[in-house]
């Protein structure tokens, strides 16, 4: 296998002004990735980018023609979404989240990152200061560092915790701290967790519903990887076990789910809101005052949705619909196609704990953790950001986790784009990266 030109890397980062790669974006390396392949013929192996690598399933596709060829395209979509994907995604909550959510507050956005910045824009303009400090999120972080932009962009004070060192009930117990002392308004995770793949067990959501109830704080739960926790089989509807969730213990709560990953369709841009009953239909006096909506959920679908995009785009609508619908009628079993990444997250694993590398969040509550989409490894005697370095030189595109609201050094590694004829060319990557540190040490 030939090796990549070293001369060429280093020509390529000093050109694309990365330096140490501090102020790298995720669209940074990739375009450096890029560069590389192009000037030296030969592939990098893209583990840098979180976008789904599985075809989509006929039934969307299907879907979203006969929904053009109905001529859907001439019409505006209703803002809080057509009553097809109201309906689909309020059973779809029932049968694989296991609570009962009215379709009214099931709202779909164009993505969920729509979602999770409409969530915080209302809570923006909901909350009120305490003590004379103005309200915060609480970021439980690693995280979606477009989150914390959407956060600065809007002017909504946040505050974050890297749980590396707090799960069970320390969790609580700091996430309790945090509250009291910085006037938060609402707490944001995503479970499965965007990059360590930890995922929060029933005592800690528990936990979490408890406290935004104490202290009326609204959770924002970010399903993207919406049953990807494949140590449990939660394929199917109406029958435990389902996606753990805080809905169970709170009325406090916001799911952001996501058309993306675990229905590969990305591309689309769609997710669906999901607001409690009970908070949807809850009157806050600044949204009252200020907009003449006091309704939670009316204000975001009535002034922000329709503010944002005039809705989300009316034939993708009708895809997502479809497959909430095949999934709940038993007919299309979504986590079939994406246990694929849990194998190809087995497999790179294998290959660089075989070669001096370690797993940074490396267990679940004592337990290991799920392959899946995402996981963080290190290597002894470097930071994450010289990991990133170095291992682009190998033709190897990670993303370093100080970037991601991590406390700890390690890149992360997503799974996505590795396909089955990289297993052979990633192998002999990672075995020279660490024969060739291990000669100079």
């Amino acid at each position: 296998m030939k090796e990549l030109n070293q001369e060429i890397v280093t020509q390529a980062i000093d050109e694309l002004g990365l330096g140490d790669f501090s102020q790298a974006t995720i669209r940074d390396i990739q375009s450096l990735s890029r560069v590389i392949e192009e000037k030296t013929g030969q592939p990098v192996i893209h583990l840098e980018m979180g976008v789904p690598g599985l075809k989509p399933s006929d039934i969307a596709l299907n879907a979203e023609m006969k929904a053009l060829q109905e001529g859907c395209a001439t019409i505006y979509p209703p803002n809080g979404g057509i009553p097809r994907i109201k309906k689909a995604a309020s059973e779809f909550v029932k049968a694989f989240v296991g609570v009962d959510i009215a379709p009214l507050g099931c709202i779909p956005t164009t993505g969920s990152m729509q979602g999770t910045f409409a969530t915080f824009t209302t809570l923006k303009h909901a909350m009120t200061a305490k003590d004379g400090k103005e309200p915060s999120v609480l970021l439980i972080q690693p995280g979606f560092p477009v989150q914390t932009t959407q956060c600065d962009v809007i002017g909504l004070r946040h505050v974050a915790l890297d749980i590396y060192d707090y799960r069970g009930q320390e969790l609580i117990a700091k996430l309790e701290e945090i509250i009291k002392a910085e006037n938060v308004c609402g707490i944001v995770y995503s479970n499965p967790n965007n990059p360590s793949w930890v995922c929060f067990n029933e005592e800690e959501l528990r936990g979490i519903g408890a406290l935004a109830t104490t202290y009326d704080v609204i959770v924002l739960e970010d399903l993207a990887y919406f049953a990807m926790d494949f140590r449990r089989d939660l394929s199917h509807p109406y029958q435990e076990p389902y996606q753990a969730t805080v809905a169970k213990y709170t009325d406090n709560y916001v799911l952001a789910i996501s058309g993306s990953k675990a229905f590969s369709y990305a591309g689309q841009r769609i997710g669906v809101s999901c607001i409690s009953d009970k908070l949807y239909h809850r009157v806050f006096t600044p949204l009252q005052e200020n907009f003449g909506v006091g309704e939670f959920g009316d204000f975001f679908a009535n002034r922000l949705m329709y503010t944002f995009s005039s809705g989300t785009t009316h034939s993708v609508q009708h895809a997502m619909a479809a497959l909430m619908e095949a999934a709940c009628f038993g007919k299309y079993n979504f986590i079939d196609d994406v246990r694929e990444y849990g194998r190809r997250a087995q497999f790179m694993k294998n290959v660089l704990l075989d070669n001096g590398f370690y797993l940074v969040y490396d267990n679940d509550m004592g337990a290991p953790l799920a392959d899946g989409f995402y996981f963080t490894v290190q290597y002894p005697g470097m930071t994450d950001l010289e990991l990133t370095r170095r291992l682009m030189y190998y033709g190897i595109a990670v993303y370093p986790l100080d970037t991601m609201g991590s406390l700890q050094q390690g890149v992360r590694i997503c799974t996505s784009f590795f396909a089955d004829d990289q297993h052979d060319l990633f192998a002999h990557r990672i075995a020279a990266f660490h024969k060739d540190l291990t000669a100079k040490h």
